[in-house]
């Protein structure tokens, strides 16, 4: 973690460059220092931020005056910081028997901020709250609901339902922060009484990489996918050499009940979504064999979408899984137990993160902990299922490598595609395809849950959600359009984005050919597309050329358009599937 002296170097360099982030941060307690951090923390992630910082204790004036700053500045995030102090202050002066209804009052006034129409468009990131241990009741205070301990965890339980509720609400865990370290690492008494900052220095970068983190999820900047050396990583040995009796693992004493807990951490990520690969200088069936025959393995090859053990270095190694996965080196984190292998991975594939791992195993786990690796903005049952599809994809990367011609292959595919609208079943899956894709998308608009439903009311809007399934499987949703009204006459693609897993197999065809139907119907006669740049989407910076839309003659130089009264479908190998 880098210290607040660091992330203030930061912001002398020139990142005027980087691509910008309206942020605002309003606090019941001094803000300045953990402003810099923020902004220090942004830039060290590739984006800056266009910073509103309210001024101290206004919270309530910002939210709620009409003339407010807050509600002038328009910000994309809001960083809510009400402290556990100022709480507890509040508390102690009220009555008795308005004490236990300290948390409904603060909730009430969370729900109200984000129900708040000046705000409903804005992600609102509240810090919860961590324990203050004020000893006036003792371990008894979880037995009366008027103590400060009982409200502020009866709050934190709050929020997390609100969050569940309120779509643009999250919640950035500065109490598992003070869990972790404790309250004298956080809080330093003799600064809050010179300074009113309730956050220690130290604990500054942690908290702003915390908040940045949320952010950075939000603009689709996740980690993805989990690539996993075998030997003295997933357990302790070597199983060339030791063997499958040889190799340390299991649940009694000893570290090879590190290297069980650790396993255990990576089956929770897969179960959330995250892909697990393993690239390991092994024989295949020899570094199989664990998974296979040894009683106390946690992961399974069930768990694993891409596994390569050969005796090629471990770059090409990740190279060739993110072929296989089509997803950038960004969205990758790679474990190894080798200070070697983390150097050499880290200097010839830029963008990976590869985390310092501790010597002793026993570590890894906290040490893990602490990195917040996979934070994310959104998720689904549907994400359950992405370890098989990956499986999948890589059986149809072997398949394609036996025919002699890209056309044969994709008919030998059958595919078929449902079309539809957004519908209350699949609204989650397309608002967490705007959050997350960044590749193969036009103009990388985000959308929530509330926005994703909203346009789907909207008669004027064409929104069409398309999946695939072919003979390996069923990739689920691949494909978001949105289309709004210039005229009467012409359409304009507000998005388009499509995963990245299904490149090269003719779905951009199909989905143009969609397009164009669906308008036709509706009486247009051109559709206009747009290419805004992002560092991630160069991939499709000649999308609409490629499609055969013209480029418009007007100070718009990145829109082209496509005339429908002469349009000929597109040659694809894709059949609409019969909802």
């Amino acid at each position: 973690m880098q210290t607040f002296n660091q992330l203030k170097k930061a912001l002398k360099q020139d990142y005027t460059a980087l691509p910008t982030a309206r942020v605002a941060l309003v606090g019941d307690t001094a803000t300045q220092l953990l402003a810099t951090a923020l902004r220090g923390t942004a830039v060290q992630r590739g984006f800056r931020l266009e910073l509103f910082e309210a001024e101290y204790a206004q919270v309530e004036r910002q939210f709620l005056d009409p003339a407010s700053e807050l509600r002038a500045f328009g910000a994309d995030y809001i960083v809510l910081f009400q402290s556990t102090h100022k709480l507890a202050e509040h508390h102690s002066l009220l009555p008795t028997e308005q004490q236990a209804s300290l948390a409904d009052e603060r909730l009430a006034f969370i729900q109200a901020v984000c129900s708040d129409e000046a705000f409903c468009r804005a992600k609102i990131i509240c810090l919860n709250y961590p324990e203050i241990e004020d000893g006036v009741f003792g371990s008894y205070a979880n037995r009366v609901v008027s103590s400060l301990t009982y409200q502020v965890r009866r709050l934190n339980m709050a929020l997390m339902e609100l969050s569940r509720t309120q779509k643009n609400l999250f919640i950035c865990d500065l109490a598992a922060l003070q869990n972790k370290f404790g309250r004298d690492w956080l809080f330093a008494p003799n600064v809050y009484m010179s300074t009113e900052m309730v956050v220690s220095i130290d604990a500054l970068p942690y908290v702003a990489a915390r908040v940045v983190d949320i952010i950075s999820a939000l603009r689709g900047q996740v980690k993805k996918c989990l690539i996993l050396d075998l030997d003295n990583t997933l357990w302790g040995g070597v199983i060339g050499d030791d063997g499958l009796e040889g190799i340390q693992l299991g649940h009694g004493l000893g570290i090879g009940k590190a290297f069980s807990e650790f396993q255990q951490w990576v089956k929770k990520l897969r179960q959330r979504g995250i892909i697990i690969c393993i690239a390991s200088k092994n024989n295949e069936e020899t570094a199989k064999q664990p998974f296979l025959h040894h009683p106390d393995m946690v992961l399974s090859l069930d768990d694993i979408a891409v596994f390569q053990a050969n005796w090629e270095t471990k770059v090409d190694n990740i190279r060739t899984i993110q072929r296989i996965l089509n997803i950038g080196f960004d969205s990758m984190v790679f474990l190894d137990d080798n200070p070697f292998e983390r150097a050499i991975v880290r200097e010839h594939i830029e963008g990976i993160t590869v985390p310092e791992l501790p010597n002793d195993p026993a570590l890894y786990l906290e040490y893990l902990y602490s990195l917040n690796l996979f934070e994310t903005a959104s998720y689904s049952v549907a994400d359950k299922d992405r370890t098989r599809q990956y499986q999948v994809e890589a059986q149809r990367v072997q398949l394609a490598r036996t025919f002699d011609s890209e056309s044969d292959f994709l008919q030998s595919l059958g595919m078929v595609s449902a079309v539809s609208g957004f519908t209350t079943f699949n609204t989650p899956r397309v608002a967490q395809l705007t959050q997350r894709s960044n590749q193969f998308n036009l103009r990388t608009v985000r959308y929530t849950e509330t926005e994703i439903a909203a346009l789907a009311a909207d008669t004027a809007v064409i929104d069409l959600a398309f999946t695939l399934e072919d003979r390996f499987g069923d990739n689920g949703l691949i494909a978001v359009i949105i289309m709004r009204p210039i005229d009467e006459q012409t359409l304009f693609v507000d998005t388009w984005l499509m995963s990245c897993r299904v490149l090269r197999r003719g779905v951009e065809d199909f989905v143009l050919n969609t397009m164009v139907a669906r308008a036709r119907a509706a009486g247009y006669h051109q559709i206009v597309g747009e290419y805004l740049p992002t560092p991630k989407n160069a991939m499709v910076a000649h999308h609409y050329e490629s499609l055969g839309f013209e480029p418009l003659n007007t100070t718009e130089t990145n829109r082209f358009a496509l005339h429908l009264d002469h349009y000929q479908p597109r040659t694809c190998y894709i059949e609409e599937k019969n909802n």
